[in-house]
């Protein structure tokens, strides 16, 4: 149980749940009752009977008990991917934890709900996802009706969107990029700028959901946007090294991260989400690299191309990024271990030596 301490004594709650309005100085003090009662049995043990000193301690709670009020629930909020559910779980903080639909290590973009993922949308007050663009499976629930609330986080106002292939001025164009995709890019949750922006909508739309924590919403959104700013900087400086450098990532999902931290627009070897480049693609690729160039697999797609496309160029290998945090625990830190994985990552393969 997690225990919450009071003015007057101590409260237990489970996890996700919280005392009633109008109850919680009574369920203090019934337990202030208990702690004391229990101290004195322990003092008086040795002396009074077994039976008499279980009297003892009960006899003070029968009245408190009847006033008691049952505890309320924290609504039902659920996340699409890991990057969303991260942002949602550092809002919600300790008043409860959002369902995540995808299982560690799921496509985004083809991915089948078990029972119980299902049951908790189809509960759910609130479901924050990025938009169909991102998962088109969960398009088609939203669009046969929820109860709760729909949240498409891309499409809110103040979200930064941008365009696949879109570069922005000043950045340069590497060769290889003529093979991107069309139309928005949902990879929105890359730039911390929109991150920022989704946590402040987060906490609102949790508090028309569930008013009574409104001032705890806000705090934790506060708390969480100032950790982000801290996280920000440590990525920038784990960059420094890549401000210059040819960079060939596997698919277009990074624009949003390279063009909030002013990195040269990547090269990208395969031409769709689902797509492994072919011989022709590689070819491609190879002939536009440079000696200096970084090449980055991708978490949970087959290395060993990448690996076949360095050889003999004078390019370096990276490790694999993950864009989504597939590979990295679900919770509250995702979000930014998922920042600092690709920083560090990237900026650790263009470091001179």
């Amino acid at each position: 149980a997690q225990r919450t301490r009071g003015t007057m004594g101590m409260v237990v709650a489970r996890k996700g749940q919280r005392a009633a309005v109008g109850g919680v100085v009574r369920c203090h003090v019934i337990l202030s009752h208990f702690d004391l009662t229990v101290i004195l049995s322990h003092t008086i043990q040795a002396t009074v009977p077994q039976p008499r000193v279980r009297a003892m301690r009960l006899l003070p709670l029968f009245p408190l008990l009847l006033t008691c009020p049952a505890l309320a629930e924290v609504p039902v909020v659920v996340a699409d991917i890991p990057p969303v559910h991260s942002l949602v779980a550092q809002v919600m903080g300790d008043l409860g934890e959002p369902v995540l639909l995808m299982d560690q290590g799921a496509d985004a973009h083809d991915y089948q709900m078990r029972p119980s993922q299902a049951r908790a949308l189809s509960e759910a007050a609130v479901l924050f996802w990025v938009g169909p663009e991102m998962t088109p499976w969960l398009d088609r629930v939203v669009g046969g009706g929820l109860a709760g609330r729909s949240v498409q986080l891309a499409a809110t106002k103040g979200t930064h969107v941008r365009e696949f292939g879109q570069v922005d001025e000043g950045h340069d164009e590497h060769e290889g990029d003529d093979h991107s995709h069309a139309g928005a890019d949902p990879h929105a949750w890359l730039d911390p700028g929109n991150a920022a922006h989704w946590l402040d909508l987060i906490a609102a739309d949790l508090s028309a959901a569930d008013p009574e924590n409104t001032a705890t919403y806000a705090v934790n959104a506060g708390a969480a946007r100032a950790a982000l700013a801290a996280t920000e900087t440590e990525v920038r400086a784990r960059l420094a090294p890549a401000q210059n450098r040819q960079l060939v990532v596997f698919h277009d999902a990074y624009g949003y991260f390279f063009d909030h931290f002013g990195l040269p627009a990547p090269a990208t070897i395969a031409e769709g989400d689902a797509a492994d480049p072919g011989a022709a693609r590689l070819a491609e690729i190879r002939e536009g690299l440079s000696g200096g160039a970084c090449i980055f697999p991708e978490a949970q797609h087959d290395a060993k191309r990448i690996a076949t496309l360095a050889e003999g160029t004078g390019a370096m290998v990276g490790p694999a990024l993950d864009p989504e945090g597939r590979e990295i625990p679900p919770g509250p830190a995702l979000y930014a271990t998922l920042l600092l994985n690709l920083a560090a990552a990237i900026g650790d393969c263009a470091a001179p030596g």
